[in-house]
Order: C-alpha cells, then structure tokens, then sequence
C-alpha cells in the first residue's frame, strides 16, 4: 500500500471482537488487564473524574485535540489501562491494538506542603476525601490549575507507537479521558500518579499536630479529666519532685478515689459488673461514662483495648485513617478534634465490646 492509501476501514464491532481475543492472550500469560467501561455518555460522574477532564481540558495545548478521545474511551475501546507511580499505562484498540504510555511528573514537595497547609482543618476523613465531599474552598485548592494536586502540560510526557505524527492522538487522548474515569472509582489513584500520600490530607492528623507541638511543648490532660472519663481510679506519670506540685498531686488523687468509689456503689444493681479480686475492685469491667468523651491520647488507647481491637480495626470502625489512630495515641495528651470525631469517639464509648465487633463488620 502506498504512503497515500488510507488503511482498510474496520468496524466498532471487529476491533472489539479482536482485542478481546488479544486481551485474553494477554490474561493467559500472567499481565492484569484493566479495561475502562463507561456507563452512558458521561465520562466522568464524580468529583475527582471530573475534576481531571476539566482540569485537562482548559489547556490551550489539549483542548482541541482532546475531544479526538471522546468516542474511543465510550465505546470501549480502552481495553487496558494501570495507573502506577508517575506512570499511566494503556493498549488502545484502534486499526491495530497500541500501546499508549503517559509520564507525570512528582508533585513537588513544597507543592504539596502548601496544600497540606491549606487544607488543614477542613477534611475530616478518609471518607470524605476519597468521595469528594469537600467544602468548595477545599475543592478550589486542590483543583488549582497552578498550585493543585493535577498536573500541568509541562509536567505531562506522551507516548503512544501508533503511526499519528501527533503529540496527542486520539489513542492518548482516550487514555487521559479514561483516567478520568478510573478515578471515579478509585481516586486514590490520582495521590499515587502524583507519588504523595493522601493519609496527609486528613484533618484529625493535621489537627493533633497543632494541638500537641505548639512551641516544641506538648499539653497533658490532667488525670481528674481521665478519670471522669472512665469512673476509674488513674495512676499519674511521674514528674519533676516539688512541694507544691507533690500536694497538687496527692490532693488529685483522692479526688479520684471519692469520685471512684461514688460511682461504684451507684452502678451497684445496674448493668455495671464489679468483682473483687484480693478485696480490690476489677477495672476491666468499668462502663464508659455515657458523658461526652473527652479525647485524650490514653482514653483512646484504653477505650480501643477495650474492644480487643487492633489500630486498623479501630480506625475503621470511627471512619478514620489507621495513621490517625497512631498518632492520637502517641500524642501523649488532650486531642483537639473536630464536633464530627468527637461524636463518633463519644458513640463508640456507649458500645459493649460485642457492640463494637458487630458495628466494625457492618461498616
């Protein structure tokens, strides 16, 4: 066939039909293969989806080439497409089956720590962040065309080995959009391509951070606050020796010991269980007060010990990042969390450790 001659025209159907065959070829030898589907005409139906078209599209350089992708990636023709660290790539089925590979640049560290410090305080969990429910000005700072977490032309390298003289085929073009895409289902996705670690844009662990390193110093919860807590009586870490401090200290503690004994004989005949053990009161039987739980980095250690959980296990029974149940309890004193955690903590504490168990699996 000469130069001039235009390749043979082949259906929707018979590239389909091969690169099914081609695909399960591939299957057989061991490679995983990840085809992009679109359900109807939309591309992209959620937060992160749209926010990389979008994103992509109000480039100069992409936006009249873009749209060349548009009818590849929704009639399947995206039979494989892998998102790794800094790397996206694809086999396409055109005239011929071809391999598309996309390199993104590493967001910059001081990139990322500027939006890590704008955000901070305003995500409260991984749950929110992963399904985009974000206040608008979060969802501006991430979505910055400059500053945000998508990346920039510059910062975007194409390949694809099809014979198009073009920087963006329509076979590139279709992987971008069915990026897109695959992010609508897993937008952690996107953190990965860009090689940070989403766990950072959580808001309880910026919050502990404030909360507990002002100035190098970290503040502790007074034991009567603890005590309240758990209606038990707690052993003080020891400290520098001194009069005042000593009698602040002993005062302290029988406080603690009135406030302990008055609340055992007041759950006498209630669903409290005490038993004695060389006439001292058991403590592992205890029930949480059904105050609000006042979150300290020791109640919420004792309170997940309690339930017989491990940190991932606990974490995801509050709807939290394991990192963050890691850092709440080597805190080493009082958390500040917003309303939403606080009352999440405050419902675990009512629970029985049966209670517990039978809310983790449901979640």
């Amino acid at each position: 066939m000469a130069y001039y001659e235009w390749a043979p025209y082949v259906s929707v159907a018979q590239r389909r039909a091969r690169a099914t065959r081609e695909m399960r070829k591939l299957r057989k030898k061991g490679k995983k293969i990840e085809p992009v589907e679109v359900e109807g005409r939309k591309i992209a139906r959620t937060f992160w989806g749209e926010a990389w078209c979008k994103h992509l599209e109000q480039f100069s350089d992409y936006a009249n080439r873009l749209p060349r992708g548009r009818t590849y990636v929704r009639n399947g023709s995206v039979c494989h497409l892998a998102i790794s660290k800094g790397k996206i790539e694809a086999i396409v089925s055109g005239s011929e089956l071809y391999n598309v590979d996309i390199r993104i640049t590493p967001l910059p560290l001081n990139k990322w720590k500027k939006v890590r410090k704008r955000c901070a305080g305003q995500i409260g969990s991984m749950l929110e962040l992963l399904q985009g429910r974000l206040s608008n000005q979060v969802m501006q700072i991430v979505t910055d065309r400059n500053q945000g977490l998508f990346p920039g032309p510059s910062e975007i390298k194409l390949s694809c080995d099809c014979p198009d003289w073009a920087g963006m085929c329509k076979h590139v073009a279709a992987v971008l959009y069915g990026t897109g895409t695959r992010l609508d289902h897993q937008p952690e996705l996107l953190f990965l391509l860009r090689n940070v670690d989403h766990d950072e844009l959580i808001t309880a662990d910026l919050e502990l951070q404030t909360a507990t390193t002002g100035k190098g110093k970290r503040r502790r919860l007074a034991s009567p606050d603890l005590s309240g807590v758990f209606g038990i009586e707690i052993e003080e870490s020891p400290q520098p020796a001194g009069k005042k401090r000593s009698a602040t200290k002993k005062l302290a503690k029988k406080r603690i010991v009135a406030k302990t004994k008055t609340r055992s004989a007041a759950r006498i005949g209630k669903k409290a269980t005490v038993r004695s053990s060389k006439g001292a009161v058991s403590k592992s039987k205890a029930i949480i007060s059904s105050k609000e739980f006042i979150p300290t980095s020791a109640a919420v250690a004792r309170l997940r010990k309690r339930f017989g959980m491990n940190q991932s296990q606990f974490a995801k029974l509050l709807g939290v990042s394991q990192p963050t149940i890691i850092n709440w309890e080597n805190a080493g004193g009082k958390l500040n969390l917003r309303q939403r955690t606080r009352e999440a903590l405050t419902e675990a504490a009512g629970f029985t450790p049966e209670q517990a168990t039978k809310k983790l699996r449901h979640n």
